[in-house]
């Protein structure tokens, strides 16, 4: 849901909107109970007829300004879309200065229709002009002409491809500390080898399966609620799919095994609500998002970095940098033992097994696709030859064969590097 929040493009608009409608319903209030039109001179001095076009002008500049912005964006997510990737847009659904903008703008374009309809001037009846409310107008004035500014200096600094790639990166970091530990040595799991736990799973007598009711990727999954769900049902679950995976509607998403003594039918009858909470614990949705799942991230800039060797663009450059926040990325995992997918309970009973990415996978996603698509460019076999050399001086010796399997491919062509380098040598 936070992610949701953060990436639909209308809820701070419709949030501000509120607000603005609020603020003024308060304001006229407050001018009617404290009467400005009676002395009131600091505020607005203008009559009802002033106060109208003053009022009129606001809306009609506001509006102007809230199509120019959205115009504005438009046209950069297209450009961005088509330049770099489609799957970055959610880079600028995000940023809060763009949804911000447009929603001061909207917001203050209610805010002078409310407070305009409020004026009294007509024959017969006794004039009202709400001083401080058409006052706080022009203050909302302001601050749109700031926030525009604000808004062209940062829509003219996001379309930089060093602006993007670093705004990944920093994504993928928080990602990668949230779901993997700030401590780089310390251990995943105090169970033993993953594989062995994901076969007991699904080798147990009997078992029963939950289906995705309907297609989607999985987005996120609530770990500690599955844990206790599945204790509080005496049995273990174990998912069939990695965070990132799309399921089809009607295919295996959870296996469920029930515990010693019990059968998969006095499960269901001890806890008949297993599938449903099984099913609202894991998030599905249309797109890959970032929240869980670093692959995606570095899916992101694997494909900024294929699209800028494509013939058409012809930008090693772009691709180098791309390389170098995927380098650091992988420095941060090879010095770290990545989590074997299973979670216990209180008793230290394994509940949970859910397939994890491994090393080898984000080295793969990273290396694979731009060597494959750079590999005849200038830059790239050299960059990718350094950023192999470096990962094999501080990689845990478990991954080194990964690391000597790639540098035997790569250097060789990486302008008359030693082929293997010594340190990047198995014993």
């Amino acid at each position: 849901m936070r992610d949701k929040i953060r990436s639909t493009f209308w809820v701070v608009p419709a949030l501000c909107v509120l607000v603005s409608i609020a603020f003024a319903l308060v304001l006229i209030t407050v001018d009617q109970c404290l009467d400005t039109n009676n002395g009131a001179e600091f505020f607005y001095p203008g009559g009802p007829d002033g106060a109208r076009s003053l009022l009129s002008s606001v809306v009609t500049a506001m509006i102007s300004f809230t199509g120019l912005v959205f115009s504005i964006t438009i046209v950069v997510l297209q450009l961005t879309s088509g330049q770099f990737s489609p799957r970055v847009l959610r880079f600028f659904l995000r940023d809060r200065t763009v949804r911000f903008s447009l929603g001061i703008f909207i917001a203050t374009f209610v805010y002078a229709m409310m407070v305009e309809r409020s004026v009294v001037g007509a024959t017969g009846q006794a004039p009202f002009v709400p001083r401080i409310a058409v006052s706080t107008a022009f203050i909302f004035v302001l601050a749109s002409v700031c926030f525009f500014i604000g808004y062209l200096a940062r829509i003219a600094n996001m379309v930089r491809v060093a602006t993007i790639v670093t705004e990944l990166g920093a994504e993928a970091r928080h990602t990668l500390d949230e779901r993997y530990g700030p401590n780089p040595r310390a251990a995943a799991s105090s169970a033993a080898d993953p594989a062995s736990g994901v076969g007991e799973v699904k080798a147990a007598a009997g078992h029963k399966v939950v289906v995705a009711l309907e297609a989607g990727v999985v987005v996120a999954v609530n770990e500690a609620r599955l844990v206790q769900a599945a204790e509080q049902a005496g049995c273990s679950l174990a998912l069939t799919v990695r965070i990132g995976d799309f399921v089809p509607a009607g295919a295996p998403l959870c296996v469920v095994t029930q515990g010693p003594g019990n059968t998969v039918g006095e499960t269901a009858r001890r806890g008949h609500s297993l599938d449903e909470q099984i099913l609202e614990h894991i998030a599905l949705d249309s797109e890959r998002t970032s929240e869980q799942d670093l692959a995606f991230s570095f899916r992101q800039l694997v494909d900024i970095a294929e699209r800028a060797l494509s013939p058409a663009v012809n930008d090693p450059t772009t691709a180098c940098q791309c390389l170098d926040i995927l380098h650091d990325l992988l420095r941060r995992l090879a010095i770290r033992q990545l989590p074997d997918g299973r979670w216990a309970d209180s008793g230290a009973v394994v509940r949970l097994v859910i397939p994890q990415y491994h090393f080898v996978d984000f080295l793969d996603l990273a290396v694979g696709e731009i060597w494959h698509y750079g590999s005849g460019a200038a830059q790239v076999p050299h960059r990718l030859a350094l950023l192999l050399e470096d990962l094999s001086t501080a990689a845990l010796p478990e991954y080194q064969q990964d690391l000597q399997r790639w540098a035997a491919h790569i250097y060789p062509n990486a302008h008359g590097l030693d082929p293997v380098p010594d340190h990047a040598k198995s014993p």
